[in-house]
């Protein structure tokens, strides 16, 4: 341990491996197994975007190897999805599931361009503000009943109705003409005046703006199709039976318990190679599943890193390499409520915590420190962003220039992490160890069930809030810096607002020129982290997982995209 560093770090790192053991399953809230980190921290150079075009020439993905099988069960270990509504999801472990059974007119694939979905091709006018879509011929729902043109112009009008309760319509559909009014229930408006159904395979979206990003919102599945029959005779209830047109149907769902998911033989494309896809919902220990053929992929947590390395254990020749995902975590803040209405106060516990210690002491160097809010590789991504990095001396001098200098005048700060019991999310427990320690404010960690922490979060009920991170739903650093933090944004979780910001990211929206329009969303995130509107965490690097011999065609992503079509089993 270097000189002058603290030492309860020490106290945490058994927990920490006690930790990664227990979260190494497929059932974390970032949908994919949980994986340790290789210990690489790759720079921006070493880590390239894969590829990743802005709304490419639509195509579609190869078919899959020579050899494959139909038939064969995959295994996997999962949680309780939130919901099942793709008008609804925000959470990635929902939307994992949601694009398997579901889907829209376009989508991302595996090399995270943008293909062909439900459209088979689209055009758009000169001036960048009309989107005309040609569906495919002969599609039908999962079902067996026919799809049209008119069941996207319900299903957008459906997500941005006020009793969906869509807490993200207004961020992937409200570009389009006429549906922010029906978001804001103005009098008795039912009909989006951007969306029009030209015949039973055309439809036609206006939206208020060229907006260079538009199309890649469609593949989120708040632009998803549903069945309007399905969704009206269900009522409430109608997710434990949906209707979609994914490549595969929801067969069997017992919460707690298991999800199965089946081949949808009216899938308009080359249907899936597997049979079933079935997830165990109750828990377990990953790894010992996994070494009893109970699941047939999961992550490698701390205290296996070691042994499946070793080229003499049997494990080792099923080990893969995961790419970094395109996600940060952070501690968030409510910039409404003190102290967080108090710049000088968040910057005071930025600049307390040393996260290369917590990274090297706690996490052995297998998490990534993060300073800025857009991850490396990504489009966007600019190492020239200056953070609030570890400095005690500095941190003293903003707390006694802020309001809350004095814990007399500071309120009670809460940080609320999602969770059902047990040790809450290890970092933050580390964090909080730090602000009392350089700064003498105290905190309190509180744990709520998941699904009530989202909403909680949803409705900016939350003083801060930890143990989540922002996944990128697309290709865009509009995703990151508009969604997070324009003031008018839902997913402005922690209300900031700032002037300067907003105008920089409304110039963005329509800037035609990609490095022109990616310079502002630099220009915005380093006001933002000068701004201390929270505390960037990690992000993520290239870890391991299992997979079975038998299991092939699986592919791990950054991004969120259907990938199950493609998998078989060769047993």
């Amino acid at each position: 341990m270097k000189p002058g560093k603290t030492a309860f770090v020490a106290i945490f790192i058994g927990a920490a491996l006690a930790l990664a053991m227990a979260c190494s399953g497929g059932g974390n809230k970032g949908g994919e197994a949980a994986t340790a980190k290789s210990g690489s921290t790759a720079t921006a150079t070493q880590r390239p975007a894969s590829g990743v075009q802005i709304a490419p020439e639509l195509k579609q993905t190869p078919a899959p190897s020579t050899g494959t099988k139909q038939g064969g069960v995959l295994k996997r270990l999962w949680a309780d999805p939130p919901t099942l509504d793709p008008h609804q999801v925000s959470d990635t472990t929902s939307a994992s599931i949601i694009v398997e059974i579901f889907s829209g007119l376009v989508r991302l694939n595996s090399d995270l361009k943008i293909e062909p979905d439900l459209a088979e091709s689209y055009t758009a006018s000169p001036d960048g503000k009309t989107y005309e879509f040609k569906l495919r011929s002969g599609l039908k729902f999962s079902n067996g009943s026919p799809l049209t043109a008119a069941d996207f112009k319900w299903s957008f009008q459906r997500a941005a109705h006020p009793r969906t309760e869509s807490s993200v319509a207004e961020l992937y559909l409200g570009d389009i003409l006429g549906i922010q009014e029906i978001i804001d229930g103005k009098g008795t408006v039912t009909e989006a005046r951007g969306i029009e159904v030209i015949d039973e395979r055309t439809l036609r979206i206006t939206i208020d703006a060229p907006k260079p990003y538009f199309i890649a919102k469609l593949t989120y599945p708040t632009a998803y199709v549903l069945n309007r029959q399905n969704v009206e005779s269900g009522g409430n209830n109608w997710t434990r039976k949906p209707v979609g047109t994914g490549a595969f149907k929801l067969e069997d769902y017992r919460i707690g318990e298991r999800m199965v998911l089946a081949r949808n033989e009216h899938y308009w494309g080359r249907k899936a190679l597997l049979d079933r896809v079935e997830y165990n919902l109750a828990g377990g220990v990953a790894m010992a599943m996994y070494e009893n053929n109970e699941i047939d992929i999961t992550g490698v947590g701390l205290l296996d890193i070691d042994r499946i390395r070793d080229p003499r254990e049997p494990l080792n020749k099923q080990l893969v390499n995961v790419p970094p995902g395109f996600s940060v975590s952070y501690i968030g803040f409510n910039t409404t409520k003190p102290p967080f209405d108090d710049a000088n106060f968040r910057k005071a516990l930025n600049l307390a915590v040393d996260k290369e210690l917590i990274s090297t002491e706690v996490y052995g160097s297998l998490v990534l420190p993060a300073y800025g809010v857009i991850p490396p590789g990504f489009p966007g991504y600019s190492d020239d962003i200056k953070g609030l990095k570890f400095n005690p001396d500095l941190a003293k001098e903003y707390l006694r220039k802020s309001k809350y200098a004095s814990a007399t005048n500071r309120p009670r700060i809460v940080i609320t992490v999602p969770g059902t019991g047990g040790s809450p999310t290890l970092d933050v427990e580390v964090v909080t160890d730090m602000w009392e320690q350089t700064l003498g404010v105290k905190s309190e960690i509180q744990q709520v069930e998941w699904a009530t922490y989202l909403q909680d979060l949803n409705r900016r009920r939350l003083q801060a809030y930890a143990g989540l991170g922002w996944n990128a739903d697309y290709p865009d650093p509009q995703d990151f810096i508009d969604i997070l933090f324009y003031s008018g944004s839902d997913a402005n979780h922690g209300a900031y607002a700032n002037t300067a910001v907003d105008r920089i990211i409304e110039k963005a929206r329509t800037e035609q020129d990609t490095q022109k329009r990616f310079a502002l969303y630099r220009e915005a995130e380093q006001m933002i982290v000068d701004d201390a509107a929270w505390v960037p965490m990690w992000f993520d690097t290239q870890g391991y997982a299992l997979i079975k011999p038998w299991v092939k065609g699986f592919s791990f992503t950054p991004l969120i995209v259907p990938k199950l079509k493609d998998v078989w089993i060769d047993k």
